[in-house]
């Protein structure tokens, strides 16, 4: 099925579909505002939409910090999962990174979510790091998640 879905970047007018699927999947979601901000004046930001079907199925987000990727966001609308949108935004994701020639990315991840966290295990993240309290609506601790993309660059030097 992962023929069906089409990767691009984000652009302003996905923002009401993008906002619907943010407050579907997340109890403190980003503000139309915020992702308006992200698009129009983060030259660090890099945001992409899965399109299934036609429709906007997902979306993912990164910032470029020196040398490294800090993931943002990742959301596929519950009723396009188990379709493969998750792996090809995160492959979209890595692909950036290494065009970019980042060293590593991060992100962090609810405890709770394990879903999202064999996502980011079968692409290679590692757990390496907590953060307590870090979610604000529960204060649930955060896993801190890293996959280390140095032993590639310096692969293709060699």
């Amino acid at each position: 099925m992962s023929a069906d879905i089409t990767v691009r970047p984000m652009s302003l007018e996905d923002l009401n579909e993008i906002i619907e699927i943010e407050h579907k999947c997340f109890t403190i979601p980003w503000s139309k505002s915020a992702f308006e901000q992200e698009l129009s004046s983060n030259e660090h930001a890099f945001y992409f939409v899965a399109l299934f079907g036609g429709k906007i199925a997902g979306y993912c987000g990164m910032w470029h910090i020196i040398n490294e990727g800090h993931i943002t966001n990742i959301a596929v609308s519950g009723e396009f999962r188990g379709n493969g949108i998750g792996q090809r935004l995160m492959d979209e994701l890595l692909r950036t990174a290494l065009d970019l020639e980042m060293i590593g990315i991060t992100l962090e991840v609810r405890v709770s979510n394990y879903s999202a966290q064999r996502l980011y295990m079968r692409n290679g993240f590692k757990p390496e790091g907590f953060r307590k309290n870090y979610y604000e609506d529960t204060k649930e601790d955060a896993i801190i998640m890293w996959k280390h993309l140095d032993a590639v660059h310096n692969s293709e030097l060699g």
